[in-house]
């Protein structure tokens, strides 16, 4: 995510920052290098760009390394969405190793920061590319290479493959391979560590900010709704900080701050669960919280995070409608 939402959860040792297209890039597209930007207080920090042409990424490789202040440049080869795979890119890419090869083979060479590449095990169950292609890229002279446990058509639906991450690792040898998929407590990220070199953690910061600290302190944080709304706090202050205290500034802010209450709402606090520990895609009963505040946090109506951004931002207009836009908040079908 952008370097004010990473701020909140800030424990984490590496930090990466939201996909950015080359071809936007390339032609100065100030929203897509406002992706890129790092904060001081990110110790180790890489960028995450996507595209589909060995000239383009190469070109937009060269720019970040001249322009940017990152510790590595990583290949998006595992997103779903139609937009991109249809163009070519993300995860179609997974269909096409003699193309990424180049991609990458070309970034490479072009770049002095490290490159990587994040995909998935394959674009379906009838195209599980991810060892092939491990065998095959590693050769390419990348750092390391990152696999979600999920196909293209899988989307963020079923649990992640670990089985079939473990066998990618053996392939990638002897280049790092990092695991990702569904890990949401301390005992999920000791598990993962049985199948890989390393672990990256997405939608479980954006449901546990704190999940990190968890994981050092390997303990179950029961963290209440005032703790959560200093986060919510923290939030607004950073995206005031950047996008300007305005009516533009302030409404910004709340988008930004409403799609990720669309992750947030699903974390169940401990005080609340009956068993340890939750399960990223188990959708929980209804159920009241501790208070008023906790009810409206773990609420699925957008309406009611609508009302927690007014206690931060003030009041919204009586025709005000949210709806997330990332399918990777929902649960599993």
């Amino acid at each position: 995510k952008q370097w004010y939402q990473r701020r909140v959860a800030i424990t984490a040792g590496i930090t990466c920052g939201e996909m950015a297209l080359c071809g936007d890039l390339v032609q100065a597209h100030g929203s897509e290098w406002a992706l890129l930007k790092r904060h001081h207080t990110e110790d180790i920090f890489g960028v995450q760009i996507c595209g589909n042409n060995p000239t383009m990424t190469s070109k937009a490789c060269e720019l970040i390394n001249s322009e940017c202040d990152v510790d590595f440049i990583d290949l998006n080869v595992g997103c779903p969405i139609d937009m991109v795979f249809n163009r070519g890119a993300g995860s179609a890419l997974m269909d096409r190793a003699t193309k990424l090869e180049q991609i990458l083979t070309g970034m490479v060479h072009v770049s002095d920061i490290p490159i990587s590449v994040k995909m998935r095990i394959g674009t379906s169950e009838s195209k599980l590319t991810g060892i092939s292609l491990c065998e095959r890229l590693k050769k390419t002279g990348i750092s390391h290479i990152t696999i979600h446990g999920r196909t293209r058509q899988q989307r963020y639906t079923k649990k992640a493959d670990w089985e079939y991450i473990n066998k990618c690792k053996e392939a990638a040898d002897p280049i790092t391979l990092v695991g990702n998929g569904d890990i949401l407590s301390y005992e999920d990220y000791n598990e993962s560590q049985k199948f890989t070199d390393s672990v990256m953690i997405g939608r479980g910061a954006l449901i546990k900010p704190w999940l990190f600290s968890e994981i050092k302190q390997q303990k179950h944080m029961d963290i209440s709704s005032c703790e959560r709304m200093e986060m919510l706090k923290k939030f607004t202050r950073y995206g005031l900080e950047h996008w300007g205290t305005d009516t533009s500034g302030v409404e910004k802010t709340r988008r930004f701050m409403l799609e990720w209450m669309s992750f947030l709402y699903r974390y169940i606090p401990v005080g609340v669960l009956e068993v340890l520990p939750q399960k990223i895609n188990e959708r929980p009963p209804y159920y009241h919280g501790r208070d008023e505040t906790e009810t409206l946090m773990c609420s699925d109506n957008c309406q009611d995070w609508v009302k927690l951004t007014e206690i931060l931002l003030g009041k919204v207009p009586d025709d005000y409608n949210f709806l997330p836009k990332h399918a990777a908040n929902s649960y599993s079908k």
